[in-house]
């Protein structure tokens, strides 16, 4: 029961602060989103075995010309394409490699289009419309939590049949199935109190929010699992660390952006 009020009272504070910064202006999110990116940088390159103080000069220069101050759109869309092809690199090795090449020379190209560019397109994609709208971001995160909550009941509750059992033990069919309902009916309700896209473009997010934030958990767990480590940091009592928290939107927000660059450029 402890254990439990500690895991809410640390998440509380983490969504209380995130919210704030977002709703505060522009320049606070960005600066919010640029510590936690360098606490989870921090975590990620400890677990891969990576000493790199470049990487976190490469990572703040990085957010800064692609996010904040955008000197080239034709980078950005180049950036997405790199991301997106390793995102789906990485979906291949949870499914049939026996183990991610994150000690090798590979490390550097994950470092960089995996994680660097994940916090990138998390940051714009309150920015598709070229108009900084917080609520987007908080539709996007909310329809993340929706997932895993509802993943999470339903798989203590009705879960029997594994997913992926050698990545995740935990992780069920059902409970799965589970957090694409609750990601939709988050979709459904978002769209009628924050609006701003269509019903359809909120349905499909929550499905995006749902496949490709699973996906992401379960690269974090094949990471995690190679490294010998249950949790990647313990700043968030109760979670772990911040990468724990993140890894399903640091997945997911390519596809996110992609999907809303597409649907409102044939719009």
């Amino acid at each position: 029961m402890k254990e439990l009020c500690v895991r809410a009272l640390s998440g509380l504070i983490y969504i209380s602060i995130v919210i704030l910064a977002m709703f505060a202006s522009r320049e606070w999110f960005i600066g919010l989103f640029l510590i936690l990116g360098i606490v989870t940088l921090y975590e990620f390159l400890k677990l891969v075995h990576l000493k790199s103080f470049l990487a976190y000069i490469l990572f703040a220069a990085g957010f800064y010309f692609l996010s904040y101050e955008i000197f080239d759109y034709h980078a950005v869309q180049l950036l997405l394409i790199l991301t997106v092809f390793v995102n789906l690199f990485l979906l291949k090795d949870i499914l049939w490699v026996n183990k991610i090449p994150m000690f090798g020379k590979k490390k550097y190209i994950t470092v960089i289009l995996y994680l660097m560019s994940g916090f990138v397109f998390l940051t714009l994609i309150p920015m598709a419309q070229l108009d900084f709208k917080p609520m987007v971001l908080l539709g996007v995160f909310i329809l993340i939590w929706a997932n895993d909550t509802f993943a999470y009941l339903m798989g203590k509750n009705f879960g029997r049949n594994k997913l992926l059992e050698r990545i995740s033990p935990k992780k069920t069919v059902e409970g799965f199935l589970g957090g694409v309902v609750g990601a939709l009916i988050a979709g459904l309700i978002i769209y009628h109190f924050i609006g701003v896209y269509d019903l359809w473009m909120w349905l499909v997010m929550a499905l995006i929010a749902s496949v490709f934030g699973t996906i992401g958990d379960l690269v974090q767990s094949k990471f995690k699992r190679q490294a010998g480590v249950k949790d990647s940091g313990v700043i968030m009592p109760g979670h772990g660390g911040m990468y724990d928290r993140l890894d399903s939107i640091i997945y997911t927000s390519p596809f996110i952006y992609s999907f809303l660059e597409i649907a409102t450029n044939v719009s």
